[in-house]
C-alpha cells in the first residue's frame, strides 16, 4: 500500500507541476495580450517573411575602388579622394583615369592615406622614418576600417583593392585575410585585388598576367636572414609566403611584377647577404618604371592594364545587375 501510495504521489506531483506550467503560460500571454495556443497545433501556420533589407545610405557606390600607395607615395593625413602627398604617385596613374570615367556615385576611388614610410639607418634622413612594420600595420589598419565602413553602410557594394610595392603588400595581405574568411570583408564582395611590384609574390599564387619569371618577393628571400635584415633596416620584419596563398580570391588576386625588380622579382637564395639586404628592400631602376615599361605586360603597361581590368569588372557588374 505505501508503495502505490508513494507513486500515486509522484504522478499526482508532476500532474500539478504540468498544470501550474500551463497556467503561468497562459497568465503571461494573457497579460501580453497573446492567445493560448493548443497543445497540438491543427494546422501548419505559414513561416514569417524575412526582415526587408535595410536602406542604404544615397552615397554608397556599386563599386569602390581602394588604392594603397607605395613608400613615400602617401601620408597620414592626405585626402583620400584628391591624393597630394606625392604628384608622382605610381597609383595617380590608376586612380585617376577611374575618377575621370565615373562618378563617384557610381565608383567611389578612395586612396588609403598611411605614413608610407621606410626606416633605413643608412642615411640620416632614413633614421627618422617610421619603420617598414609600424608604416604597413598603419596602413593595413587604415585599409580595414574602410573597406569594414563601407561594406557596413552599404551592402550592395562590391569591392577592388588594389596597391603598389609597399601598397601592394598591404593589399595583398588584406586579400590573404579575405579570402580566408578572415578578413574585413566576405570574399563574395571582392571583385579582385591588383598588388603591383609585391614584395611577398609567389609564383603560382594569384593570377600573374605579366612575363614568366623565376624569382619571387624579397620578403620571401629574405626571411631567413632576418637578423642581417635588422643591422641594415631595423624594424621590417620580412614575413615570407603569405600562409593562405590567397584562399577563396586566387582566381581574381593578380600579381604584376617587372622581370629583375629585385622588390618582387629577388633571386630565390642571395649571397653577400648584408650588401644585398639593403638592395633588396630598397628600390631599384625597373621598381619606378610600372607606368611606362612595356616589358611587364605585352602590349601594355602595369598601370594600363590595371584600369582596362577594373573598368571591365565594374562594367559587368553593372550589366550583371541590370
Amino acid at each position: 500500500m505505501r508503495e502505490r501510495s508513494a507513486t500515486r504521489n509522484v504522478f499526482v506531483v508532476a500532474g500539478v507541476i504540468l498544470v501550474v506550467a500551463l497556467i503561468g503560460l497562459g497568465i503571461f500571454q494573457w497579460r501580453n495580450g497573446e492567445p493560448i495556443p493548443p497543445l497540438e497545433p491543427t494546422e501548419t501556420t505559414e513561416a514569417e517573411p524575412a526582415p526587408p533589407t535595410p536602406q542604404e545610405p544615397e552615397w554608397c557606390p556599386a563599386v569602390e575602388f581602394v588604392s594603397v600607395p607605395g613608400t613615400w607615395e602617401s601620408s597620414a593625413d592626405d585626402d583620400p579622394f584628391n591624393p597630394q602627398a606625392n604628384p608622382y604617385s605610381f597609383m595617380l596613374s590608376i586612380t585617376q583615369p577611374l575618377q575621370e570615367a565615373y562618378d563617384i556615385g557610381h565608383v567611389r576611388v578612395f586612396t588609403v592615406p598611411y605614413t608610407a614610410q621606410f626606416r633605413n639607418i643608412q642615411t640620416a634622413h632614413g633614421r627618422e622614418e617610421m619603420t617598414y612594420d609600424d608604416s604597413r600595420a598603419e596602413g593595413l589598419a587604415k585599409l580595414n576600417g574602410e573597406l569594414a565602413y563601407v561594406a557596413e553602410q552599404c551592402h550592395s557594394t562590391k569591392f577592388i583593392i588594389a596597391g603598389f610595392s609597399q601598397g601592394a603588400v598591404i593589399v595583398g595581405d588584406a586579400a590573404d585575410a579575405i579570402g580566408t574568411n578572415s578578413g574585413a570583408i566576405p570574399p563574395d564582395r571582392l571583385l579582385g585585388a591588383v598588388m603591383i611590384a609585391d614584395g611577398r609574390r609567389e609564383n603560382g599564387v594569384g593570377v600573374h598576367p605579366g612575363a614568366e619569371l623565376s624569382g619571387q618577393g624579397a620578403e620571401i628571400t629574405l626571411q631567413p636572414l632576418q637578423r642581417v635584415v635588422d643591422m641594415a633596416t631595423p624594424g621590417a620584419t620580412m614575413t615570407g609566403p603569405r600562409p593562405g596563398k590567397f584562399g577563396a580570391v586566387a582566381d581574381r588576386a593578380f600579381e604584376i611584377c617587372a622581370p629583375n625588380d629585385s622588390v618582387c622579382d629577388a633571386p630565390l637564395a642571395i649571397k653577400n647577404a648584408f650588401d644585398r639586404a639593403a638592395d633588396l628592400l630598397l628600390a631599384n631602376g625597373n621598381h619606378a618604371m610600372y607606368a611606362t615599361n612595356p616589358d611587364v605586360i605585352p602590349g601594355t603597361t602595369a598601370s594600363q592594364w590595371t584600369v582596362d581590368w577594373a573598368r571591365t569588372s565594374i562594367d559587368t557588374l553593372e550589366v550583371q545587375s541590370n
